[in-house]
């Protein structure tokens, strides 16, 4: 099994001289107060979106370079529409016909587009701390679109959103609520990113999967210092779900496995599958699902529960908008900065 991502990460990270917002690299270092800025920016980018003319021009003197090595539906049409949103003009480089197939490193690539223009880069790489090695490189803003097992900042930003908005306590935040996470643990960045956001939030998370997909999750867990919330890995699914407000399912990345085992696809779904009979069993009555897709319906989330009246996943597709305006937004502007005003 590969070692886990965050010592390569934390070496290149504290190699970037970070302003505060200059670049969103990782959430881990937002507070909550932070976090609720940023929620309050991207709700005005969603009331945007609502108005008749649906954007704005507020950054048409910037140009956003869309820098991906790995496959993306919902991140990079999201991230395309977000700048579109917002009047910046879009350097959609394709990695496949570039010259990083003749060996071009990633910082070697970044300086280039930097001389085209880009005032901001939009990464996703299959290594770990790969954006902070872009920031190195790089004089303008970098946004981290997912780095390996290691983080997806703006996947926990717009699940927040969503979280906040049908599950919030009284005063906004999530404390007192129960939130699980099952499935592919130790592969995905999406739960390390939900992590810090959640728990930062208050909410009280509990996490679950195959003894394959969660081995050395422990040690990462018990590395966090949180002053709110909690974490607690358990030994089912059920046990994660019970009474769970929210529950969210994580594919098997199967293109990260080395070669572990995990039986049959109904085994899988049996035991750890989000099921409608499981939930109705062991969740809150009104437990809301998601999941950061792409989805594997049948295995990790039954159709009837991707598609029934307790998902939110299309909810959580529509949120990656706004929630990527407002972080391109205080990437050039600042938190403080007031958002754009919504058009007549």
């Amino acid at each position: 099994m590969r070692r886990q991502p965050r010592r390569r990460a934390d070496q290149l990270k504290r190699g970037v001289p970070m302003a505060a917002t200059q670049h969103l690299l990782d959430v881990d270092g937002l507070s909550w107060p932070e976090l609720q800025r940023r929620l309050a920016v991207a709700e005005q980018m969603r009331a945007i979106r609502r108005s008749p003319a649906g954007r704005v021009s507020d950054l048409r003197d910037q140009s956003v370079a869309m820098l991906f090595y790995e496959a993306s539906t919902r991140t990079r049409l999201s991230f395309v529409e977000a700048a579109h949103a917002l009047g910046a003009h879009l350097i959609d480089f394709d990695v496949s016909s570039s010259s990083v197939g003749k060996g071009e490193s990633l910082a070697d690539t970044v300086r280039t587009l930097g001389a085209l223009g880009a005032t901001t880069i939009v990464v996703r790489h299959d290594r770990a701390g790969a954006p902070w090695l872009a920031a190195q490189a790089f004089g303008g803003h970098v946004l981290n679109a997912g780095d390996g097992w290691h983080a997806h900042p703006t996947q926990a930003l717009l699940d927040l959103a969503v979280l906040v908005r049908h599950i919030a306590a009284s005063d906004g935040s999530l404390t007192g609520r129960r939130i699980a996470i099952v499935g592919d643990l130790l592969h995905s960045r999406v739960v390390r990113s939900n992590l810090h956001t959640l728990t930062a939030a208050g909410a009280d998370v509990r996490l679950a999967g195959p003894a394959p997909l969660i081995a050395g999750f422990h040690d990462y867990v018990a590395s966090r210092t949180m002053t709110r919330g909690s974490i607690r890995i358990v030994a089912t699914a059920d046990e994660a779900l019970e009474g769970a407000d929210a529950a969210m399912a994580l594919r098997i990345q199967r293109e990260r496995l080395d070669g572990a085992s995990l039986g049959s696809t109904e085994t899988y779904r049996m035991e750890w599958g989000m099921t409608e009979e499981r939930l109705a069993r062991v969740a809150a009555p009104s437990c809301r699902v998601l999941h950061p897709g792409p989805m594997n319906e049948g295995v990790e989330i039954d159709p009837d529960v991707a598609q029934g009246s307790r998902s939110l996943v299309l909810e959580q597709v529509a949120e990656g908008v706004p929630t990527r305006m407002a972080a391109l937004w205080i990437a050039a502007h600042g938190l403080d900065a007031p958002p754009p005003v919504v058009p007549v």
